[in-house]
Protein backbone atom coordinates (compact mmCIF):
# COMPACT_ATOMS: atom_id res chain seq x y z
CA UNK A 1 0.00 0.00 0.00
CA UNK A 2 1.42 3.13 -0.74
CA UNK A 3 1.85 6.30 1.46
CA UNK A 4 -1.57 7.93 2.03
CA UNK A 5 -0.63 11.41 3.24
CA UNK A 6 -4.97 12.39 3.91
CA UNK A 7 -5.18 9.14 5.92
CA UNK A 8 -2.03 9.96 8.00
CA UNK A 9 -2.84 13.80 8.59
CA UNK A 10 -6.86 12.12 9.65
CA UNK A 11 -4.77 11.51 12.96
CA UNK A 12 -3.25 14.70 13.97
CA UNK A 13 -5.49 17.07 15.87
CA UNK A 14 -3.03 19.88 15.73
CA UNK A 15 -3.67 20.05 12.24
CA UNK A 16 -7.63 20.76 12.48
CA UNK A 17 -6.35 24.52 13.81
CA UNK A 18 -4.94 24.95 10.25
CA UNK A 19 -1.34 25.69 10.02
CA UNK A 20 0.99 24.77 7.89
CA UNK A 21 3.59 22.77 9.58
CA UNK A 22 7.08 23.08 8.25
CA UNK A 23 8.80 22.97 11.83
CA UNK A 24 8.75 19.50 12.41
CA UNK A 25 13.02 19.33 13.06
CA UNK A 26 12.33 21.22 15.74
CA UNK A 27 9.39 18.86 17.48
CA UNK A 28 6.87 16.99 15.07
CA UNK A 29 3.12 16.80 15.83
CA UNK A 30 1.82 13.99 17.20
CA UNK A 31 -0.99 11.42 16.26
CA UNK A 32 -4.21 10.40 18.14
CA UNK A 33 -2.99 7.60 19.30
CA UNK A 34 0.23 9.04 21.27
CA UNK A 35 -1.88 11.82 23.26
CA UNK A 36 -4.18 8.72 24.15
CA UNK A 37 -1.21 6.23 25.02
CA UNK A 38 -0.03 9.45 27.39
CA UNK A 39 -3.84 9.96 28.92
CA UNK A 40 -4.40 6.61 29.48
CA UNK A 41 -1.37 5.82 31.56
CA UNK A 42 -1.49 8.79 33.21
CA UNK A 43 -5.06 7.87 34.35
CA UNK A 44 -4.59 3.98 35.47
CA UNK A 45 -3.44 2.47 38.20
CA UNK A 46 0.85 3.11 38.62
CA UNK A 47 3.27 2.69 41.16
CA UNK A 48 7.21 2.55 41.55
CA UNK A 49 7.95 -0.94 38.84
CA UNK A 50 7.92 -3.60 40.59
CA UNK A 51 6.11 -7.46 40.52
CA UNK A 52 3.96 -7.67 43.32
CA UNK A 53 1.04 -5.08 42.64
CA UNK A 54 -1.03 -4.97 39.77
CA UNK A 55 -0.19 -0.77 39.86
CA UNK A 56 3.59 -1.86 39.99
CA UNK A 57 3.42 -4.48 36.44
CA UNK A 58 1.78 -1.86 35.02
CA UNK A 59 4.56 0.52 35.41
CA UNK A 60 7.32 -2.33 34.50
CA UNK A 61 5.15 -3.25 31.35
CA UNK A 62 5.23 0.13 30.54
CA UNK A 63 9.11 0.17 30.70
CA UNK A 64 9.81 -2.68 28.84
CA UNK A 65 7.34 -2.18 26.03
CA UNK A 66 9.32 1.06 25.42
CA UNK A 67 12.55 -0.22 25.27
CA UNK A 68 11.09 -3.55 22.96
CA UNK A 69 9.70 -0.91 20.54
CA UNK A 70 12.36 1.79 20.57
CA UNK A 71 15.04 -1.18 19.57
CA UNK A 72 12.59 -2.12 17.23
CA UNK A 73 12.86 1.41 15.56
CA UNK A 74 16.48 1.17 15.83
CA UNK A 75 17.53 -2.19 15.21
CA UNK A 76 19.50 -2.24 18.43
CA UNK A 77 19.11 -4.39 21.56
CA UNK A 78 16.68 -3.61 24.04
CA UNK A 79 18.84 -4.38 26.86
CA UNK A 80 21.01 -1.42 25.59
CA UNK A 81 18.03 0.99 25.74
CA UNK A 82 18.78 3.43 27.96
CA UNK A 83 15.72 6.31 28.69
CA UNK A 84 16.10 9.91 29.78
CA UNK A 85 14.88 13.52 29.98
CA UNK A 86 16.41 14.56 26.64
CA UNK A 87 19.03 13.96 24.39
CA UNK A 88 20.88 16.69 25.90
CA UNK A 89 20.69 15.53 29.14
CA UNK A 90 21.65 11.32 28.38
CA UNK A 91 24.66 13.27 26.52
CA UNK A 92 25.77 15.02 29.08
CA UNK A 93 25.56 12.19 31.87
CA UNK A 94 27.30 10.09 29.41
CA UNK A 95 30.21 12.48 28.64
CA UNK A 96 30.62 12.65 32.25
CA UNK A 97 30.70 9.19 32.76
CA UNK A 98 33.09 8.08 29.62
CA UNK A 99 35.55 11.03 30.63
CA UNK A 100 36.00 9.42 34.12
CA UNK A 101 38.14 7.35 32.24
CA UNK A 102 40.26 9.76 30.38
CA UNK A 103 43.81 10.71 31.26
CA UNK A 104 45.29 14.68 30.51
CA UNK A 105 46.30 14.65 26.70
CA UNK A 106 43.71 12.00 25.65
CA UNK A 107 42.07 13.09 22.60
CA UNK A 108 37.80 13.86 21.81
CA UNK A 109 36.72 14.58 18.18
CA UNK A 110 33.43 16.71 17.65
CA UNK A 111 32.69 18.50 14.21
CA UNK A 112 31.26 21.46 13.04
CA UNK A 113 28.31 19.78 11.74
CA UNK A 114 26.96 18.69 15.01
CA UNK A 115 24.09 20.34 17.06
CA UNK A 116 25.64 21.94 20.27
CA UNK A 117 24.06 19.17 22.12
CA UNK A 118 26.91 16.39 20.59
CA UNK A 119 29.68 19.46 21.03
CA UNK A 120 29.21 21.14 24.41
CA UNK A 121 28.79 18.43 25.95
CA UNK A 122 32.47 16.69 25.00
CA UNK A 123 33.82 19.70 25.20
CA UNK A 124 33.46 20.52 28.41
CA UNK A 125 34.04 16.81 29.83
CA UNK A 126 37.54 17.02 28.29
CA UNK A 127 37.90 20.57 29.76
CA UNK A 128 37.13 18.77 32.99
CA UNK A 129 39.97 16.09 32.90
CA UNK A 130 42.60 17.51 30.87
CA UNK A 131 41.95 16.38 27.31
CA UNK A 132 42.25 17.81 24.11
CA UNK A 133 39.15 18.24 21.57
CA UNK A 134 39.88 18.78 18.11
CA UNK A 135 37.00 19.62 15.69
CA UNK A 136 36.26 18.32 12.19
CA UNK A 137 35.25 20.90 9.87
CA UNK A 138 32.71 20.47 7.34
CA UNK A 139 32.85 22.43 3.81
CA UNK A 140 30.43 25.31 3.78
CA UNK A 141 30.09 25.36 0.04
CA UNK A 142 28.71 21.99 -0.34
CA UNK A 143 27.66 21.40 2.89
CA UNK A 144 29.27 18.22 3.11
CA UNK A 145 31.52 16.58 6.27
CA UNK A 146 33.46 13.94 4.73
CA UNK A 147 35.40 10.56 6.49
CA UNK A 148 38.75 12.63 5.37
CA UNK A 149 37.42 15.77 7.52
CA UNK A 150 37.47 13.30 10.56
CA UNK A 151 40.53 11.15 9.56
CA UNK A 152 42.45 14.73 9.34
CA UNK A 153 42.17 15.09 13.69
CA UNK A 154 42.51 11.21 14.39
CA UNK A 155 44.95 10.39 16.37
CA UNK A 156 46.07 7.20 18.27
CA UNK A 157 45.18 9.16 21.81
CA UNK A 158 41.31 9.75 20.12
CA UNK A 159 39.27 8.16 23.25
CA UNK A 160 35.55 9.59 21.08
CA UNK A 161 34.09 10.84 17.87
CA UNK A 162 31.04 12.70 17.86
CA UNK A 163 29.10 13.22 15.27
CA UNK A 164 25.98 13.26 13.75
CA UNK A 165 23.96 11.32 11.74
CA UNK A 166 21.96 13.96 9.74
CA UNK A 167 22.58 17.98 10.63
CA UNK A 168 19.56 19.17 11.80
CA UNK A 169 20.30 22.88 10.39
CA UNK A 170 21.37 21.68 6.40
CA UNK A 171 20.17 18.20 6.15
CA UNK A 172 23.57 16.79 5.27
CA UNK A 173 24.16 13.22 5.98
CA UNK A 174 27.88 12.24 6.82
CA UNK A 175 29.16 8.83 6.07
CA UNK A 176 28.59 7.80 9.88
CA UNK A 177 29.60 3.84 9.19
CA UNK A 178 33.36 5.26 7.33
CA UNK A 179 33.64 7.75 10.17
CA UNK A 180 32.83 4.82 12.76
CA UNK A 181 35.69 2.67 10.85
CA UNK A 182 38.42 5.25 11.18
CA UNK A 183 37.11 5.86 14.75
CA UNK A 184 37.23 2.14 15.59
CA UNK A 185 40.17 1.65 13.91
CA UNK A 186 42.21 4.45 16.19
CA UNK A 187 40.97 2.51 19.12
CA UNK A 188 37.76 5.22 19.67
CA UNK A 189 34.07 5.22 20.33
CA UNK A 190 31.41 6.55 18.44
CA UNK A 191 28.72 8.70 19.76
CA UNK A 192 25.94 9.21 16.76
CA UNK A 193 23.42 12.19 17.32
CA UNK A 194 20.80 10.41 15.63
CA UNK A 195 17.79 12.93 16.80
CA UNK A 196 17.38 14.36 13.46
CA UNK A 197 17.86 11.21 11.21
CA UNK A 198 15.55 9.20 13.19
CA UNK A 199 12.52 11.21 12.15
CA UNK A 200 13.75 10.70 8.61
CA UNK A 201 15.24 7.71 7.28
CA UNK A 202 14.85 3.43 8.33
CA UNK A 203 17.79 3.11 11.44
CA UNK A 204 20.01 0.48 11.35
CA UNK A 205 22.38 0.89 14.40
CA UNK A 206 24.66 -2.07 14.06
CA UNK A 207 25.47 -0.97 9.95
CA UNK A 208 26.30 2.74 11.77
CA UNK A 209 28.89 1.37 13.59
CA UNK A 210 27.75 3.35 16.38
CA UNK A 211 28.55 2.52 19.96
CA UNK A 212 25.97 5.00 21.37
CA UNK A 213 22.82 6.16 19.32
CA UNK A 214 20.76 9.08 20.98
CA UNK A 215 17.23 10.31 19.47
CA UNK A 216 14.54 12.55 21.31
CA UNK A 217 11.14 10.37 20.22
CA UNK A 218 9.37 14.05 20.24
CA UNK A 219 11.25 14.58 16.34
CA UNK A 220 9.22 11.43 15.47
CA UNK A 221 5.80 11.82 16.36
CA UNK A 222 6.30 10.93 19.85
CA UNK A 223 6.46 12.78 23.38
CA UNK A 224 9.27 14.97 25.25
CA UNK A 225 12.01 12.44 26.04
CA UNK A 226 15.17 10.98 25.15
CA UNK A 227 16.39 7.44 24.39
CA UNK A 228 20.05 6.07 24.39
CA UNK A 229 20.98 2.55 22.61
CA UNK A 230 23.99 0.66 23.00
CA UNK A 231 25.54 -2.80 23.35
CA UNK A 232 24.47 -3.39 26.74
CA UNK A 233 28.25 -5.55 27.03
CA UNK A 234 29.40 -2.09 26.51
CA UNK A 235 27.42 -0.64 28.70
CA UNK A 236 28.37 -3.03 31.69
CA UNK A 237 32.02 -1.84 31.53
CA UNK A 238 30.25 2.25 32.53
CA UNK A 239 30.06 3.00 35.82
CA UNK A 240 28.15 6.23 35.96
CA UNK A 241 27.24 8.28 39.33
CA UNK A 242 24.13 7.19 40.82
CA UNK A 243 22.26 7.02 44.20
CA UNK A 244 23.77 4.28 46.50
CA UNK A 245 20.20 2.34 47.08
CA UNK A 246 19.36 2.41 42.55
CA UNK A 247 19.25 -0.31 40.45
CA UNK A 248 23.04 -1.22 39.39
CA UNK A 249 21.96 -3.21 36.41
CA UNK A 250 21.85 -2.27 32.44
CA UNK A 251 20.50 -0.25 31.56
CA UNK A 252 18.60 0.69 34.85
CA UNK A 253 22.14 1.93 36.37
CA UNK A 254 21.90 5.23 34.22
CA UNK A 255 18.39 5.95 34.30
CA UNK A 256 18.60 8.27 37.28
CA UNK A 257 15.54 8.72 39.43
CA UNK A 258 11.83 6.92 38.24
CA UNK A 259 10.62 7.00 34.67
CA UNK A 260 8.20 9.28 32.65
CA UNK A 261 6.07 5.93 32.39
CA UNK A 262 3.18 8.06 30.42
CA UNK A 263 6.10 9.35 28.37
CA UNK A 264 7.66 6.40 27.52
CA UNK A 265 3.83 4.70 26.67
CA UNK A 266 3.73 7.66 24.24
CA UNK A 267 7.18 6.16 22.64
CA UNK A 268 5.62 2.93 21.98
CA UNK A 269 2.29 4.43 20.30
CA UNK A 270 4.46 6.84 18.18
CA UNK A 271 6.65 3.37 17.30
CA UNK A 272 3.59 1.29 16.75
CA UNK A 273 2.11 4.56 14.34
CA UNK A 274 4.75 5.14 12.11
CA UNK A 275 5.30 0.94 11.78
CA UNK A 276 1.36 0.95 10.47
CA UNK A 277 1.84 3.64 8.06
CA UNK A 278 2.09 0.82 4.97
CA UNK A 279 1.46 -2.72 5.13
CA UNK A 280 4.17 -3.09 3.22
CA UNK A 281 6.05 -5.42 5.45
CA UNK A 282 9.11 -6.03 3.03
CA UNK A 283 11.64 -9.10 3.46
CA UNK A 284 11.80 -11.06 7.12
CA UNK A 285 7.51 -11.50 7.41
CA UNK A 286 5.06 -8.73 9.06
CA UNK A 287 7.44 -8.00 12.39
CA UNK A 288 7.25 -4.87 13.79
CA UNK A 289 10.90 -3.94 13.16
CA UNK A 290 10.16 -5.05 9.31
CA UNK A 291 7.08 -2.91 9.21
CA UNK A 292 8.89 0.25 10.22
CA UNK A 293 11.75 -0.37 7.72
CA UNK A 294 8.52 -0.43 5.12
CA UNK A 295 6.99 2.55 6.71
CA UNK A 296 10.66 4.78 6.87
CA UNK A 297 11.11 4.01 3.25
CA UNK A 298 7.45 4.77 1.72
CA UNK A 299 7.88 8.42 4.39
CA UNK A 300 11.40 8.91 2.72
CA UNK A 301 9.72 8.49 -0.55
CA UNK A 302 6.75 10.99 -0.05
CA UNK A 303 9.67 13.66 2.15
CA UNK A 304 11.61 13.47 -1.22
CA UNK A 305 8.86 14.51 -3.60
CA UNK A 306 8.03 17.28 -1.10
CA UNK A 307 11.65 18.28 -0.63
CA UNK A 308 12.48 18.33 -4.62
CA UNK A 309 9.20 20.11 -5.67
CA UNK A 310 10.37 22.86 -2.44
CA UNK A 311 13.94 22.95 -3.97
CA UNK A 312 12.87 23.81 -7.73
CA UNK A 313 10.22 26.38 -6.55
CA UNK A 314 13.08 28.27 -3.94
CA UNK A 315 15.64 28.20 -7.45
CA UNK A 316 12.65 30.23 -9.08
CA UNK A 317 12.50 32.71 -6.30
CA UNK A 318 14.75 35.97 -6.73
CA UNK A 319 17.22 36.41 -4.25
CA UNK A 320 17.09 33.35 -2.49
CA UNK A 321 20.06 30.64 -1.22
CA UNK A 322 19.70 27.40 -0.19
CA UNK A 323 22.12 26.14 2.04
CA UNK A 324 21.19 22.75 2.13
CA UNK A 325 23.55 21.25 -0.58
CA UNK A 326 25.11 17.96 0.56
CA UNK A 327 24.60 15.11 -2.28
CA UNK A 328 22.95 12.64 0.80
CA UNK A 329 20.70 15.08 3.01
CA UNK A 330 16.93 15.04 4.83
CA UNK A 331 14.27 16.86 3.44
CA UNK A 332 15.44 19.81 5.77
CA UNK A 333 16.67 23.23 3.74
CA UNK A 334 18.01 26.18 5.40
CA UNK A 335 17.17 29.28 3.16
CA UNK A 336 18.78 32.73 3.17
CA UNK A 337 17.15 35.82 1.44
CA UNK A 338 19.04 38.89 0.07
CA UNK A 339 18.25 41.69 1.79
CA UNK A 340 16.29 40.34 3.82
CA UNK A 341 16.13 39.33 7.88
CA UNK A 342 15.36 35.78 8.37
CA UNK A 343 13.45 36.52 11.68
CA UNK A 344 11.00 38.89 9.13
CA UNK A 345 9.96 36.27 6.94
CA UNK A 346 9.44 33.96 9.84
CA UNK A 347 6.99 36.31 11.16
CA UNK A 348 5.61 36.96 8.20
CA UNK A 349 4.65 33.58 7.38
CA UNK A 350 3.66 32.62 11.22
CA UNK A 351 1.27 35.45 10.71
CA UNK A 352 -0.45 33.29 7.16
CA UNK A 353 -0.47 29.84 9.29
CA UNK A 354 2.66 28.90 7.81
CA UNK A 355 5.26 27.97 10.39
CA UNK A 356 8.81 27.82 9.37
CA UNK A 357 11.33 29.33 12.25
CA UNK A 358 14.48 31.12 12.02
CA UNK A 359 17.12 30.56 13.88
CA UNK A 360 20.60 28.62 14.28
CA UNK A 361 18.65 25.99 15.87
CA UNK A 362 21.49 25.15 18.69
CA UNK A 363 23.52 24.42 15.66
CA UNK A 364 25.71 27.34 16.49
CA UNK A 365 29.14 26.12 15.24
CA UNK A 366 27.45 25.15 11.71
CA UNK A 367 26.01 28.06 11.56
CA UNK A 368 29.06 30.24 12.40
CA UNK A 369 31.17 28.36 9.42
CA UNK A 370 27.95 29.05 6.90
CA UNK A 371 28.89 32.87 7.24
CA UNK A 372 25.57 33.28 8.78
CA UNK A 373 26.59 34.09 12.70
CA UNK A 374 24.49 33.48 15.45
CA UNK A 375 20.98 34.25 14.08
CA UNK A 376 21.38 31.50 11.25
CA UNK A 377 18.66 31.09 8.92
CA UNK A 378 14.83 30.40 7.78
CA UNK A 379 14.46 26.68 7.83
CA UNK A 380 11.99 24.69 6.16
CA UNK A 381 11.48 20.91 6.96
CA UNK A 382 9.27 18.56 6.48
CA UNK A 383 7.53 15.55 8.29
CA UNK A 384 5.23 12.74 7.56
CA UNK A 385 1.88 14.53 7.79
CA UNK A 386 3.08 17.58 5.39
CA UNK A 387 1.48 17.78 1.86
CA UNK A 388 1.44 20.02 -1.07
CA UNK A 389 -1.22 21.97 0.07
CA UNK A 390 1.31 22.73 2.66
CA UNK A 391 3.77 23.58 0.45
CA UNK A 392 1.33 25.82 -2.04
CA UNK A 393 0.96 27.75 1.41
CA UNK A 394 4.57 28.34 1.88
CA UNK A 395 5.04 29.90 -1.36
CA UNK A 396 2.32 32.01 -1.48
CA UNK A 397 3.52 33.43 1.61
CA UNK A 398 7.16 33.36 0.28
CA UNK A 399 6.16 35.51 -2.56
CA UNK A 400 4.26 37.52 -0.75
CA UNK A 401 6.95 38.34 1.61
CA UNK A 402 9.05 39.02 -1.23
CA UNK A 403 6.72 41.41 -2.80
CA UNK A 404 6.37 43.35 0.57
CA UNK A 405 8.36 46.48 1.21
CA UNK A 406 11.99 46.01 2.45
CA UNK A 407 11.14 48.56 5.26
CA UNK A 408 8.66 46.12 7.08
CA UNK A 409 12.36 44.02 7.62
CA UNK A 410 13.38 47.42 9.87
CA UNK A 411 13.61 46.81 13.80
CA UNK A 412 13.19 43.51 13.37
CA UNK A 413 14.26 40.85 15.86
CA UNK A 414 17.09 39.14 16.03
CA UNK A 415 16.17 35.62 14.83
CA UNK A 416 17.72 33.57 17.58
CA UNK A 417 15.68 35.41 20.29
CA UNK A 418 12.49 35.06 18.04
CA UNK A 419 12.74 31.56 18.68
CA UNK A 420 14.84 30.78 22.10
CA UNK A 421 13.45 27.20 22.22
CA UNK A 422 13.38 26.32 18.61
CA UNK A 423 16.86 24.07 18.37
CA UNK A 424 16.71 21.93 21.48
CA UNK A 425 16.68 18.11 21.39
Amino acid sequence: MSFDVRAVRERFPALKAGYAHFDGPGGSQVPDVVADAVARTLTSALATRGTVTAAERAADDVVLGARAATADLLGADPRGVVFGRSMTQLTFDMARTLAAGWRPGDEVVVTRLDHDANIRPWVRAAEAVGAVVRWADFDPGTGDLTEDDVAAVLSPRTRLVAVTAASNLIGTRPPVRAISDLAHAAGALTYVDGVHYSAHVGVHVDELGADFYVCSPYKFLGPHCGVLAADPALLETLHPQKLLPSSDAVPERFELGTLPYELLAGTTAAIDFLADLTSRAGPGGATRRARLLASMEAVQEHEDGLRHRIEEGLAALPGVTVHSRAPLRTPTLLVTIAGREPAAAYRFLAGLGVHAPASSFYALEASRRLGLGDGGALRIGLAPYVDDSDVDRLFDGLSAFLGSAVGSDIGSADATGATLNSGGR
